[in-house]
Protein backbone atom coordinates (compact mmCIF):
# COMPACT_ATOMS: atom_id res chain seq x y z
CA UNK A 1 0.00 0.00 0.00
CA UNK A 2 1.12 3.31 -1.06
CA UNK A 3 1.70 6.52 1.90
CA UNK A 4 1.90 9.99 1.14
CA UNK A 5 4.59 11.55 3.28
CA UNK A 6 6.24 15.41 3.29
CA UNK A 7 9.77 15.78 4.51
CA UNK A 8 10.50 18.72 6.38
CA UNK A 9 13.45 21.00 7.76
CA UNK A 10 12.29 21.81 11.69
CA UNK A 11 14.08 24.53 13.11
CA UNK A 12 15.50 26.46 10.48
CA UNK A 13 14.53 28.87 7.67
CA UNK A 14 16.60 27.11 5.37
CA UNK A 15 16.19 23.94 3.01
CA UNK A 16 19.16 21.55 4.68
CA UNK A 17 19.34 22.78 8.12
CA UNK A 18 17.57 22.28 11.04
CA UNK A 19 16.47 18.87 11.92
CA UNK A 20 14.86 16.44 9.48
CA UNK A 21 11.46 15.14 9.59
CA UNK A 22 9.17 12.60 7.78
CA UNK A 23 5.30 13.03 7.82
CA UNK A 24 3.04 10.56 7.13
CA UNK A 25 -0.19 12.61 6.83
CA UNK A 26 -2.54 9.79 6.39
CA UNK A 27 -0.83 6.67 8.58
CA UNK A 28 -4.84 4.73 8.48
CA UNK A 29 -3.80 1.21 8.31
CA UNK A 30 -0.18 0.65 9.24
CA UNK A 31 0.38 -1.47 12.52
CA UNK A 32 2.75 -0.38 15.18
CA UNK A 33 5.61 -2.47 13.52
CA UNK A 34 4.71 -0.77 10.16
CA UNK A 35 5.30 2.45 12.29
CA UNK A 36 8.97 1.17 13.57
CA UNK A 37 9.76 -0.19 9.94
CA UNK A 38 8.79 3.33 8.26
CA UNK A 39 10.64 5.12 10.54
CA UNK A 40 13.45 3.02 10.28
CA UNK A 41 13.37 3.13 6.70
CA UNK A 42 13.73 7.23 6.68
CA UNK A 43 16.06 7.02 9.30
CA UNK A 44 15.42 10.75 10.69
CA UNK A 45 15.50 11.14 14.63
CA UNK A 46 11.91 11.36 14.40
CA UNK A 47 9.19 10.29 12.06
CA UNK A 48 5.38 11.13 12.60
CA UNK A 49 2.37 9.34 11.39
CA UNK A 50 -0.75 11.13 11.68
CA UNK A 51 -4.41 9.60 12.35
CA UNK A 52 -7.75 11.14 12.84
CA UNK A 53 -8.58 12.42 16.29
CA UNK A 54 -11.36 10.30 17.89
CA UNK A 55 -11.42 13.69 19.99
CA UNK A 56 -13.27 16.73 17.43
CA UNK A 57 -11.77 19.24 18.86
CA UNK A 58 -8.52 18.07 17.78
CA UNK A 59 -7.21 18.03 14.78
CA UNK A 60 -5.58 14.97 14.61
CA UNK A 61 -3.90 11.94 16.54
CA UNK A 62 0.00 11.17 16.11
CA UNK A 63 2.13 8.75 17.13
CA UNK A 64 6.10 9.50 16.39
CA UNK A 65 8.85 7.29 16.33
CA UNK A 66 12.74 7.10 16.30
CA UNK A 67 14.44 4.17 14.73
CA UNK A 68 14.48 2.69 17.47
CA UNK A 69 11.15 2.78 19.56
CA UNK A 70 8.14 4.92 19.99
CA UNK A 71 8.70 7.65 22.10
CA UNK A 72 5.18 9.96 23.85
CA UNK A 73 6.29 13.85 23.10
CA UNK A 74 9.08 15.20 20.92
CA UNK A 75 9.34 18.86 20.00
CA UNK A 76 10.46 18.91 16.44
CA UNK A 77 7.94 16.69 15.11
CA UNK A 78 4.75 18.20 16.87
CA UNK A 79 6.05 21.85 15.82
CA UNK A 80 6.84 20.35 12.26
CA UNK A 81 3.83 17.69 11.78
CA UNK A 82 1.31 21.22 12.89
CA UNK A 83 3.32 22.96 9.92
CA UNK A 84 3.16 20.19 7.25
CA UNK A 85 -0.77 19.57 7.97
CA UNK A 86 -0.60 23.28 7.26
CA UNK A 87 1.45 23.28 3.68
CA UNK A 88 -0.36 20.39 2.58
CA UNK A 89 -3.26 21.75 2.86
CA UNK A 90 -5.15 19.53 5.77
CA UNK A 91 -6.19 22.31 7.98
CA UNK A 92 -5.97 25.86 7.32
CA UNK A 93 -6.45 26.91 11.26
CA UNK A 94 -3.83 28.38 12.19
CA UNK A 95 -4.25 26.82 15.90
CA UNK A 96 -3.35 23.18 15.45
CA UNK A 97 -4.69 20.75 18.22
CA UNK A 98 -2.15 17.68 18.13
CA UNK A 99 -3.10 14.53 20.73
CA UNK A 100 0.63 12.67 21.44
CA UNK A 101 0.69 10.00 23.74
CA UNK A 102 1.62 12.52 26.58
CA UNK A 103 -1.91 14.09 25.98
CA UNK A 104 -2.94 17.36 24.04
CA UNK A 105 -0.33 19.64 22.39
CA UNK A 106 -1.59 23.26 20.46
CA UNK A 107 0.37 24.55 18.01
CA UNK A 108 -0.02 28.02 16.89
CA UNK A 109 0.85 28.81 13.24
CA UNK A 110 2.14 31.83 11.63
CA UNK A 111 3.05 32.74 8.34
CA UNK A 112 6.22 34.77 8.09
CA UNK A 113 7.61 35.72 4.62
CA UNK A 114 6.21 32.37 3.15
CA UNK A 115 8.08 30.32 5.74
CA UNK A 116 5.71 28.66 8.62
CA UNK A 117 6.72 29.38 12.30
CA UNK A 118 5.05 26.92 15.06
CA UNK A 119 5.30 27.42 18.68
CA UNK A 120 3.49 24.43 20.55
CA UNK A 121 2.72 25.13 24.37
CA UNK A 122 2.89 22.11 26.87
CA UNK A 123 1.33 22.63 30.56
CA UNK A 124 2.45 18.86 31.34
CA UNK A 125 4.39 19.29 34.67
CA UNK A 126 7.81 19.80 34.79
CA UNK A 127 9.93 16.67 35.92
CA UNK A 128 13.16 18.05 37.71
CA UNK A 129 16.06 16.14 39.55
CA UNK A 130 18.63 18.72 40.72
CA UNK A 131 20.83 16.30 41.73
CA UNK A 132 22.02 14.67 38.48
CA UNK A 133 24.85 12.51 37.83
CA UNK A 134 28.27 13.74 39.11
CA UNK A 135 30.38 16.40 37.33
CA UNK A 136 33.15 13.84 36.58
CA UNK A 137 30.91 10.83 35.26
CA UNK A 138 29.48 13.27 33.05
CA UNK A 139 32.95 14.83 31.51
CA UNK A 140 34.02 11.16 31.37
CA UNK A 141 30.88 10.55 29.35
CA UNK A 142 31.75 13.48 27.09
CA UNK A 143 35.50 12.88 26.71
CA UNK A 144 36.44 16.17 28.84
CA UNK A 145 38.00 17.39 31.21
CA UNK A 146 36.18 18.04 35.00
CA UNK A 147 36.55 21.59 34.69
CA UNK A 148 34.08 22.09 31.68
CA UNK A 149 31.49 20.47 33.46
CA UNK A 150 29.57 22.90 35.67
CA UNK A 151 26.55 21.27 36.41
CA UNK A 152 24.61 18.50 35.84
CA UNK A 153 20.46 17.33 36.69
CA UNK A 154 17.57 15.13 35.22
CA UNK A 155 14.43 17.09 33.52
CA UNK A 156 11.64 16.30 31.40
CA UNK A 157 8.34 17.54 30.18
CA UNK A 158 7.05 14.25 28.65
CA UNK A 159 10.54 13.04 27.73
CA UNK A 160 13.37 13.06 29.68
CA UNK A 161 16.47 13.99 29.60
CA UNK A 162 20.29 14.29 31.20
CA UNK A 163 21.42 17.99 30.90
CA UNK A 164 25.08 18.49 31.32
CA UNK A 165 25.95 21.85 31.96
CA UNK A 166 29.13 23.04 30.59
CA UNK A 167 31.70 26.17 30.92
CA UNK A 168 32.24 27.19 27.28
CA UNK A 169 30.76 26.62 23.73
CA UNK A 170 34.05 25.42 22.85
CA UNK A 171 33.94 22.54 25.52
CA UNK A 172 30.05 21.65 23.90
CA UNK A 173 31.93 21.46 20.51
CA UNK A 174 35.02 19.23 21.61
CA UNK A 175 32.62 16.83 23.56
CA UNK A 176 32.59 13.37 22.46
CA UNK A 177 30.07 10.89 23.63
CA UNK A 178 32.50 7.73 24.72
CA UNK A 179 30.25 4.88 24.44
CA UNK A 180 31.90 2.75 27.27
CA UNK A 181 31.75 5.54 29.91
CA UNK A 182 28.06 6.40 28.52
CA UNK A 183 26.82 2.39 29.45
CA UNK A 184 28.87 2.17 32.64
CA UNK A 185 27.60 5.90 34.09
CA UNK A 186 24.64 7.23 32.50
CA UNK A 187 22.53 4.16 30.17
CA UNK A 188 21.16 2.63 33.28
CA UNK A 189 19.78 6.08 35.55
CA UNK A 190 17.16 8.03 35.07
CA UNK A 191 17.75 8.84 31.41
CA UNK A 192 20.51 8.52 28.67
CA UNK A 193 19.73 10.54 26.72
CA UNK A 194 21.86 13.54 27.47
CA UNK A 195 21.52 17.01 26.42
CA UNK A 196 24.98 19.27 27.10
CA UNK A 197 24.95 23.38 26.60
CA UNK A 198 26.72 26.37 27.68
CA UNK A 199 25.15 29.41 28.55
CA UNK A 200 23.48 31.21 31.41
CA UNK A 201 19.97 29.84 32.31
CA UNK A 202 18.30 33.57 33.30
CA UNK A 203 15.91 35.56 30.63
CA UNK A 204 16.70 36.63 27.16
CA UNK A 205 19.99 34.19 27.13
CA UNK A 206 21.55 32.49 24.29
CA UNK A 207 22.35 28.77 24.65
CA UNK A 208 24.34 26.71 22.84
CA UNK A 209 24.02 23.01 22.80
CA UNK A 210 24.40 19.56 21.15
CA UNK A 211 22.23 16.33 22.41
CA UNK A 212 22.90 12.67 21.86
CA UNK A 213 20.70 9.91 22.82
CA UNK A 214 22.60 6.52 21.89
CA UNK A 215 19.84 4.14 23.59
CA UNK A 216 17.18 5.80 20.79
CA UNK A 217 19.70 4.74 17.69
CA UNK A 218 20.27 9.12 17.92
CA UNK A 219 24.30 9.73 17.37
CA UNK A 220 23.73 13.34 17.07
CA UNK A 221 19.98 15.73 17.21
CA UNK A 222 20.27 18.59 15.07
CA UNK A 223 17.55 20.40 17.50
CA UNK A 224 15.46 18.35 20.57
CA UNK A 225 12.45 20.80 21.10
CA UNK A 226 11.64 18.56 24.23
CA UNK A 227 14.85 19.07 25.36
CA UNK A 228 14.72 22.57 25.25
CA UNK A 229 11.18 22.21 26.61
CA UNK A 230 12.50 20.88 29.57
CA UNK A 231 15.42 22.95 30.05
CA UNK A 232 13.71 26.51 29.93
CA UNK A 233 11.31 25.31 32.53
CA UNK A 234 14.32 24.44 35.00
CA UNK A 235 15.93 28.24 34.04
CA UNK A 236 12.33 29.55 35.12
CA UNK A 237 12.05 27.08 37.98
CA UNK A 238 15.75 28.54 39.40
CA UNK A 239 15.19 31.99 38.37
CA UNK A 240 13.22 33.28 41.49
CA UNK A 241 9.94 34.67 39.26
CA UNK A 242 7.46 34.54 41.45
CA UNK A 243 4.91 35.16 38.01
CA UNK A 244 5.97 36.29 35.29
CA UNK A 245 7.49 34.51 32.02
CA UNK A 246 11.61 33.69 31.62
CA UNK A 247 12.52 33.35 27.38
CA UNK A 248 15.84 31.51 26.09
CA UNK A 249 17.14 30.64 22.51
CA UNK A 250 18.81 27.74 21.86
CA UNK A 251 20.93 26.87 19.23
CA UNK A 252 22.10 23.76 18.20
CA UNK A 253 23.16 21.38 14.88
CA UNK A 254 26.12 23.87 14.08
CA UNK A 255 28.73 20.94 14.92
CA UNK A 256 26.76 18.57 12.31
CA UNK A 257 26.48 21.31 9.78
CA UNK A 258 22.60 21.37 10.74
CA UNK A 259 22.41 24.60 12.43
CA UNK A 260 18.66 25.41 14.05
CA UNK A 261 17.39 27.91 16.47
CA UNK A 262 14.35 27.62 18.60
CA UNK A 263 12.63 30.42 20.86
CA UNK A 264 11.16 29.01 24.09
CA UNK A 265 9.66 30.65 27.30
CA UNK A 266 8.24 29.62 30.53
CA UNK A 267 5.25 30.89 32.25
CA UNK A 268 5.43 31.36 35.99
CA UNK A 269 2.87 31.82 38.86
CA UNK A 270 3.20 31.63 42.61
CA UNK A 271 7.33 30.84 41.74
CA UNK A 272 6.11 27.65 39.84
CA UNK A 273 6.27 26.92 36.06
CA UNK A 274 2.61 26.33 34.74
CA UNK A 275 3.43 26.18 31.11
CA UNK A 276 6.43 26.00 28.58
CA UNK A 277 6.59 27.22 24.56
CA UNK A 278 9.04 26.00 22.11
CA UNK A 279 8.54 27.37 18.54
CA UNK A 280 10.56 28.01 15.53
CA UNK A 281 10.23 27.79 11.40
CA UNK A 282 9.93 24.80 9.54
CA UNK A 283 10.22 24.42 5.73
CA UNK A 284 8.98 21.50 3.60
CA UNK A 285 11.53 20.14 1.29
CA UNK A 286 10.04 17.32 -0.21
CA UNK A 287 7.28 14.55 -0.95
CA UNK A 288 6.72 11.60 -2.29
CA UNK A 289 5.26 8.22 -1.39
CA UNK A 290 6.48 4.95 0.26
CA UNK A 291 5.12 1.30 -0.73
CA UNK A 292 4.11 -0.59 2.91
CA UNK A 293 4.18 -4.42 2.58
CA UNK A 294 0.48 -6.54 3.78
CA UNK A 295 2.46 -7.78 6.49
CA UNK A 296 3.52 -4.17 7.77
CA UNK A 297 -0.14 -3.77 8.07
CA UNK A 298 -3.44 -4.31 9.96
CA UNK A 299 -5.36 -7.08 9.18
CA UNK A 300 -8.34 -5.18 10.22
CA UNK A 301 -7.90 -2.08 7.57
Amino acid sequence: MKYRFYILDVFTRTAFGGNQLAVLPDARGLSADGMRKVAREFNFSETTFVFPSADDSATARVRIFTPAAEVDFAGHPTVGTACALRYGGHTDSDLIILIENMGRIPVRISNVDGVLYGTLTSDAPLDYVAKGPSTASLAEVLSLERDDVLDGFFAGVGLDFCFAHLATIEAVDRATVDKQAWGRLLSDTRSSDIFFFAGELKSGAEIYARMSAPSHGIEEDPATGSAVAALVGVAGLRSGIQSGVLELSVTQGVKMGRPSRMDSASRLRDGKVVSVDVGGPAVLTATGEIEVGDEWLLAER
